[in-house]
């Protein structure tokens, strides 16, 4: 037992270990700055925040330490009860959960909440990279397409129906662990072919548009028909006839499915409305207070914009706004960079892994991480719409923070042991 816990202290990447503990201090820091009142100073107070993101800390580390110390197989070998244990959470919220901030995703236990779409997505990567690592499956084949797909669609489906877009929108994450595996890439120009049309539709009349697009295709099947006669006329049908579903979709999609919140957050994002007072009040806060931070920051403590509370969600959805200004662009810069390598290492990690399924978990982690920490910051500058996700390990909350640690941890654990797992 001593020899084997020895080898496995010794094969862990400390340097992964090293960027979650430096993740989790700057938040906590921020956290502190962003809700510090001098009259409760002390990091322990629980009636504030920070107090209670220290004991949040303080469990992740015993989660950490308590999946570093289960053997690795025990996570793959439960990998579908763990989804089916989240997908039941989810079924339970939609019956028995509290209304917090317009979304229904909360569980109350005393004074507390838990938020199973976080570990939701832990579910989720266990039972994807056990389905497509299983002997014989093959990624071509329509059967486990349509599997994958619905083993991500499903939890994703129930926290729409919870009113918690952001988190659903997490799910689409998983796409870069199918490409991975063999998914066509045609699936992912369509996916970017439909956003850009739904983009364009909110500027431009739909019928104007699918006239020059119609008009713009049938050019271009002609300059190449002209050059190879096997081009195929149903072909570009088929891409005018993609074209105009999703374009006259858009309007039942934005009107039917989306909230008022979150199409006037769209509007702003795109200039079609200035509300600075109220859809476009939170990120014209939070560039000001990164702004404001210039290039070394305010200092620690001394950030007029956080202090005084001028940006909502500043611990939480927009805790790097209190980053850019008291730490300034360096601080920011430093912070970008550790996320960056943080997922390009767990990308090297996984590819180094003799196991298909910790192969496949990597990449889930790899991919769900990148999406909050660009997303997050994206819409805190302004670059994207307001979806309301945390930033992994900074953000105040324990399900976030326990949820990640655990996706983070059990990877680690899985590259600890790789000599071992094949």
């Amino acid at each position: 037992m001593e020899r084997s816990g020895k080898k496995i202290l010794a094969n862990v990447e400390w340097k992964v270990v090293i960027a979650f503990l430096f993740l989790v201090f700057v938040g906590w820091l921020n956290i502190y700055a962003a809700v510090y009142d001098g009259e409760h100073s002390n990091i322990f107070d629980m009636s504030c925040r920070y107090g209670k993101q220290m004991m949040w800390i303080g469990a992740a580390l015993v989660i950490a330490l308590f999946v570093m110390v289960t053997d690795p197989k025990f996570f793959s070998q439960t990998s579908y009860i763990v989804y089916l244990i989240c997908i039941a959470m989810l079924f339970v919220v939609l019956i028995m959960g509290s209304v917090t901030k317009g979304a229904k995703s909360w569980l109350g236990i005393g004074e507390f909440g838990i938020q199973p779409s976080e570990f939701a997505k832990l579910g989720t990567a266990l039972a994807l990279s056990k389905l497509l690592s299983a002997i014989n499956v093959d990624m071509k084949e329509l059967k486990t397409k349509l599997t994958a797909i619905g083993i991500v669609l499903l939890p994703m489906a129930l926290v729409l129906l919870q009113n918690d877009t952001g988190s659903a929108l997490v799910y689409c994450s998983f796409v870069f662990v199918l490409f991975r595996e063999g998914l066509s890439s045609y699936v992912l120009i369509f996916g970017v072919s439909a956003i850009i049309l739904f983009v364009l539709a909110l500027i431009i009349n739909p019928y104007l548009l699918i006239g020059i697009l119609s008009g713009a295709t049938l050019i271009l099947y002609f300059i190449l028909h002209r050059r190879n006669r096997s081009v195929k006329f149903i072909y570009f049908l088929g891409i005018i006839a993609f074209c105009s579903i999703v374009i006259l979709g858009v309007d039942f999609a934005y009107n039917d499915v989306l909230g008022s919140h979150q199409r006037e957050r769209i509007e702003v994002l795109l200039g079609q409305k200035q509300d600075f007072k109220g859809a476009g009040y939170n990120v014209n806060q939070s560039k000001i207070a990164i702004g404001s931070g210039g290039f070394f920051g305010k200092g620690f403590l001394e950030g007029t914009q956080t202090k005084f509370n001028f940006v909502p969600e500043q611990d939480t959805d927009f805790i790097f706004c209190t980053v850019g200004e008291e730490w300034g662009f360096v601080g920011s810069i430093i912070l970008v960079f550790v996320y960056v390598w943080l997922c390009v290492k767990l990308i090297k990690m996984a590819e180094r892994q003799r196991s298909n399924f910790a192969r496949l978990y990597g990449y889930s982690i790899a991919g769900i991480i990148f999406f909050h920490f660009f997303v997050n910051i994206g819409m805190t500058i302004g670059l994207l719409p307001v979806i309301g996700i945390p930033l992994p390990f900074l953000s105040y909350g324990g399900s976030s923070l326990w949820a990640f640690t655990l996706m983070l941890f059990i990877f680690i654990r899985q590259d600890a042991a790789r000599g071992e797992l094949i």
